[in-house]
């Protein structure tokens, strides 16, 4: 017998490492998505009765496949239709189930380069990632995007629809073709990458996902730039994040514990952005990891290079305009030439309204009055931010800013 706690600790952890491993594997072998996703969930329900009495397996990835793969084969075998499917599953049944070694270093990458054909929508390519790679419910994924669950179920269907009507083919693109696919891959898995890093409970499982798949892409794509820059841009971010929130409230990167931050990760971070740089190929994501760079590698808040840091603000958004870009932009020309100089960035910001409901812009307008010393528009524009902060941890951080005024 096994403790439950012990079980459901190892399930979920389980869950967080191995669910997109088990979907992706079934889709391989049976092209079917609903029954892939099924039978994943059956194993799960299966190990939470299985492991409380057998122990938890030496290998839980390979013990909840061959499981998943076992349910497959019996619906299968209940549909004579159904043949091909059930021959393909028989293959893959006669050894051990464990990762196929071919030109795909990672099935989860194939799944990803399937769900980011060019021929679904982008948001219902994120969507379809996160459902199957990340195995996050529909309730979840439709609260990242703000729309309702009901909506986010359509689009799920709509697209695992589209990928069966059109014959979206289950692999990764051939080399000519990996390149102009390569920014919606980078952007689903840096979108996977900040699900994980904004959870609040300090899981790990979403941003070590996205980590592991940026660095599966390189080895797939050794000469491409961004993808080096997008692997050193989550290395750099995800090197501060012991340090990121504090007893629940959110610690800014000036008053954040550099002690805390983990140097081999940021000097990991730092060689994968100058491997990129020397191809001398620049993008959004070298430029992004750059700016990270500039804060990890300052020795304190106060030797932070904002000159720099201005100018590769400039340059993405020449690269990728972006109202988000230009408000940190504003930032960092207010650090680096002036108070005042940031401010009336922010207001036109403003005006524009193309920012609004946007709590970082009143948060940010906050923060850049309060060291100007203009205390009671400070506090007005803390108290817009909160209406509009998304989490608890931002909440508490605006609350304590608003009480020290």
């Amino acid at each position: 017998m096994t403790a439950p706690q012990e079980v459901r600790a190892a399930i979920d952890t389980a869950y967080r490492n191995e669910w997109g491993q088990v979907v992706a594997t079934l889709i391989g072998a049976t092209g079917d998505w609903d029954l892939a996703e099924d039978c994943a969930q059956d194993a799960f329900a299966a190990a939470l009765s299985t492991w409380p009495r057998d122990g938890v397996p030496d290998r839980p990835g390979a013990w909840l496949t061959t499981t998943a793969r076992n349910r497959a084969m019996d619906r299968l075998r209940r549909n004579a239709a159904a043949s091909t499917k059930l021959r393909q599953l028989a293959v893959l049944s006669r050894g051990p189930v464990e990762p196929p070694v071919d030109a795909i270093p990672d099935e989860r990458l194939r799944l990803i380069f399937t769900c980011c054909h060019p021929a679904l929508p982008f948001p219902a390519r994120v969507a379809l990632t996160l459902r199957t790679l990340a195995g996050l419910t529909t309730a979840e994924i439709a609260k990242a995007f703000l729309t309702a669950e009901s909506t986010m179920a359509q689009r799920l269907v709509r697209a695992k629809r589209k990928i069966v009507e059109a014959g979206i083919p289950y692999r990764v693109p051939p080399p000519e073709l990996l390149p102009q696919r390569l920014s919606a891959v980078a952007a689903v898995l840096y979108l996977i990458y900040n699900q994980g890093y904004d959870d609040e409970s300090g899981a790990r499982g979403l941003a070590a996902e996205g980590i592991h798949l940026a660095r599966v892409l390189t080895r797939l794509l050794p000469t491409e730039p961004e993808a080096r820059g997008l692997l050193a841009l989550m290395l750099l971010i995800e090197a501060r994040r012991e340090s990121r929130i504090t007893n629940g409230v959110l610690v800014t990167l000036e008053d954040q514990d550099r002690s805390r931050w983990d140097r081999a990760m940021i000097a990991e971070g730092v060689r994968t952005l100058d491997d990129a740089l020397a191809m001398r190929r620049p993008g959004p994501y070298q430029v992004q990891a750059a700016i990270a760079a500039c804060h990890a590698t300052a020795p304190d808040a106060a030797a932070t290079d904002w000159p720099q840091i201005a100018a590769l603000y400039r340059e993405l958004a020449r690269l990728s305009p972006s109202p988000v870009i230009d408000l940190n932009r504003a930032v960092a020309v207010a650090m680096a030439d002036g108070i005042p100089a940031g401010l009336a960035l922010v207001d036109e910001l403003d005006k524009s309204g193309r920012l609004n409901n946007y709590y970082l812009l009143p948060a940010t307008r906050a923060d850049l009055l309060r060291r100007e010393g203009r205390v009671s528009e400070a506090a007005a524009a803390y108290e817009a931010a909160l209406e509009l902060a998304p989490t608890d941890a931002e909440r508490r951080y605006l609350t304590g800013r608003l009480h020290s005024l």
